[in-house]
């Protein structure tokens, strides 16, 4: 809180006797800083600011907390009522509401028309729980065991997806001339897909239980284990610091990934005894506060906190899973509305324009090299055609971890990176998933009911 009222005041003996005397002296003379006759020329306690001053101060100490309340208030409830219209004219049109909701960030941003000055800080935030709570939620359609045998059989394609995705931004930023940190930050932005925005498409699509859909997360959290290790290099090498400063970091990253996978499988099932309450309330509290932790211990150990989360998905298993849709899926919704809104205003339109004929070329390439990894990782699960390009499109979208990576390096890279990275983002991001909408118009002919989805998963468990 910014202000302090001081209920309570001191005891006369607990206060200086210089700030008394100034008291004193005020009270006769009133604040007009007339001289007081009799006062000693070389006191100068008078000429110092009362530290109680400000907290005594009348009637407007609250003014300016109640406007910025207000404000908070207004700004949050506006844009809620703006995505509720984004939502429903995306549902007229067969669509998901993910580019609408990254367009409208980017209109309303500091770079558009600076609508959300008081409520910035707190969308940031609510983002972050948003694509946590996306992750979890996604780790709780799937069991650990066939998880597992999914990571044990796309090891070979988060390799293929690696060299094809990897590559381009490589040659991009040599043939752009940008520094040897600058290519390597551009290396990982268009490698790694966005698991908040996959993770939401697959929910809103139905294709939850898809045959494809166990190849998708494959990379997903591979790429994620990946970035693991490639984040820690990229933040020692981008700090100026040495070779041994990142290797510790790598073997600290690959331990407690190891950790956490075998904690998810072997002691998983014990989780779910200690969150279960009859309650819902009580149960509400205890599955957002253990996902949230976890997600944080996740990151302070330099792993996502997406792929913390969602290995404590992956251990909930039962009658909890239902409870847990129940009560975490509306959560879910609206932080994760936060998040692509977020990615929307973290980007300003000005500077796009003299980067965006490169960022264009940059996300065609990497949007086919996508697809084309996704559709061997599919037929790697002897998946079709058809749903081999399905687990392609799928892919495409790029996010959250595309613009961590350039925050990670800051000044040491080159300043054009910044634009190039946030520009290719916004055109992933919003083309992504209406490509991956239109890649199964086919098979959509017959309705796609997300409930059966989740009864065929119960029954399955």
């Amino acid at each position: 809180m910014r202000y302090v009222i001081q209920i309570f005041p001191r005891k006369a003996e607990a206060i200086p006797r210089t700030w008394r005397t100034r008291a004193f002296r005020q009270s006769s003379e009133g604040r007009s800083g007339r001289k007081t006759r009799g006062r000693d020329p070389g006191d100068t306690a008078w000429q110092r600011p009362l530290p109680t001053d400000r907290r005594c101060a009348p009637g407007p100490i609250g003014r300016e907390r109640v406007s910025s309340s207000s404000a908070l208030l207004l700004e949050l409830g506006a844009l809620l009522l703006v995505l509720s219209i984004l939502g429903v004219i995306a549902s007229r049109l067969s669509l998901t509401p993910v580019p609408l909701y990254l367009l409208a960030g980017l209109v309303v941003g500091e770079g558009g028309l600076q609508l959300v000055p008081t409520s910035g800080s707190y969308i940031q935030a609510s983002a972050q729980i948003g694509v946590v709570l996306l992750l979890f939620m996604l780790g709780v359609e799937f069991s650990s065991d066939e998880f597992a045998e999914s990571l044990r059989r796309h090891v070979p394609s988060v390799v293929v997806d690696g060299v094809l995705n990897a590559v381009p931004g490589v040659v991009a930023g040599l043939v752009l001339g940008l520094d040897a940190i600058s290519v390597l930050a551009l290396a990982g932005a268009t490698w790694v897909s966005s698991s908040g925005i996959v993770a939401r498409l697959l929910a809103d699509l139905g294709r939850l239980r898809n045959p494809e859909t166990p190849a998708v997360l494959g990379v997903l959290v591979l790429e994620d284990f990946g970035m693991a290790i490639y984040l820690p290099v990229l933040a020692v090498l981008g700090a100026g610091g040495v070779w041994w400063h990142a290797l510790v970091g790598v073997l600290v990253a690959i331990g407690a990934l190891l950790v956490a996978l075998l904690a998810s499988r072997r002691w998983g099932h014990r989780i779910g005894g200690v969150l279960a309450h009859p309650d819902s309330e009580q149960f509400l509290l205890r599955i957002l506060g253990i996902t949230l932790v976890v997600a944080a211990l996740a990151e302070l150990v330099d792993i996502s906190a997406g792929v913390g989360a969602f290995l404590l998905g992956l251990s909930l298993t039962g009658e909890i899973t239902t409870r847990t849709r129940e009560v975490l899926t509306p959560l879910r919704d609206l932080f994760a509305a936060a998040f692509f809104l977020a990615i929307g205003l973290s980007i300003d339109p000005a500077d796009l324009l003299p980067v965006l004929p490169a960022a264009l070329a940059l996300a065609v390439v990497t949007a086919v090299t996508k697809v084309l990894a996704g559709v061997y990782a599919a037929s790697r699960d002897g998946v079709d055609r058809r749903g081999q390009v399905r687990a392609g499109t799928a892919l495409i979208a790029r996010g959250e971890f595309s613009i961590v990576v350039v925050g990670l390096v800051g000044s040491a890279a080159d300043p054009r990176l910044g634009p190039l990275v946030a520009a290719y983002v916004l055109i992933l991001a919003t083309v992504g998933p209406i490509l991956t909408r239109f890649a199964d118009v086919p098979l959509r002919q017959r309705a796609v009911d997300p409930s059966a989805d989740r009864s065929a998963l119960e029954r399955e468990r």
